[in-house]
């Protein structure tokens, strides 16, 4: 009867002890939120939350703070991550699980983990001092020459900025650092295929690409949906490397080249400096990115449920 008893309290422990970790969780969520919503009281007061999202000048002499083109230039760069990094990594999620000889198969899958573990501010001197000069001197140059005597396209690819810098290049090097969030869970998910499923697509005389195709993706579609969504939201919130490569120049975007700015990139080059309205600015800014991201991944959960 006492190790029964004792049991129970140990359940009972257990059970407190899970309880108040996910409750602490939320209340950090909170927190974090009220604490930014309180310090950007000011901007609130003098803009408007909607004045403040579709403004797009950052002037300072004038006191006039919008955030329209860092929250364009971070959904931009996401874009471009995500867009270039989805079907890489899940190409190498497939060869990884599908094609690749068993002994190499660890080499490959420790090389992709290892990108993970690469510090954001050592893609950002990468970027800086060999990402970008390679594209200046090639896809740039490259994209005017072929590019720039046509009048709609011409003007979307033309160069203005020399050194490479730029939001393309940002985007570029943000696609590398989120390609082993998608690579992973990609190819933890094509792992978990039931052998029956690709052995009767097999059975119906398919080939190998054919059952990736119309029996391992289609299966696993909700948890590469759901990397997907994680590498978006970690490309939103990327500081140090885009803070290197972005150009930081609060301008009209005219290029995928143009330098340009993200809400991270102005959080750490203008925080250490700031005060009175421009700080309050500054947390209204932040405010919005934990918004995004929130918005993001809560939008993704319930495309996800309704897949069910």
């Amino acid at each position: 009867m006492p190790s029964i008893q004792k049991k129970i309290t140990k359940d009972n422990l257990f059970y407190a002890l899970s309880l108040i970790s996910a409750v602490s969780v939320l209340f950090i969520c909170l927190g974090i939120f009220f604490s930014l919503l309180w310090e950007s009281r000011a901007a609130l007061k003098e803009f408007g939350f909607f004045r403040f999202i579709f403004t797009a000048d950052w002037n300072y002499g004038e006191s006039v703070f919008g955030a329209a083109r860092p929250l364009l230039g971070s959904i931009l760069t996401s874009v471009i991550a995500v867009g270039i990094a989805a079907p890489m990594g899940i190409g190498i999620a497939v060869f990884l699980t599908e094609l690749c000889p068993s002994f190499l198969r660890g080499f490959f899958s420790t090389a992709v983990e290892l990108l993970a573990a690469v510090p954001s501010i050592i893609y950002g001197m990468w970027g800086l001092f060999v990402f970008a000069p390679f594209l200046e001197k090639t896809v740039q140059k490259a994209a005017a020459t072929s590019l720039g005597e046509l009048p709609l396209i011409g003007s979307v690819f033309q160069v203005h900025y020399a050194g490479g810098i730029g939001l393309f290049t940002a985007g570029l090097t943000l696609s590398i650092m989120v390609l082993p969030f998608i690579t992973g869970v990609a190819r933890e998910a094509l792992a978990c295929v039931p052998k029956e499923l690709k052995e009767a697509g097999y059975g119906l005389s398919a080939e190998r690409w054919e059952v990736v195709r119309d029996v391992s993706l289609p299966y696993v579609r909700r948890s590469i949906n759901g990397g997907v969504v994680i590498a978006a939201g970690r490309a939103l919130g990327e500081t140090m490397a885009i803070a290197y490569i972005i150009g930081n120049m609060n301008i009209s975007l005219t290029s995928v080249f143009d330098p340009y700015v993200t809400v991270t990139s102005v959080l750490v080059n203008e925080f250490n400096e700031a005060s009175g309205l421009q700080m309050s600015s500054l947390f209204l800014l932040a405010l919005l990115l934990f918004v995004l991201n929130f918005s993001t991944l809560a939008l993704a959960k319930l495309y996800i449920l309704r897949e069910k």
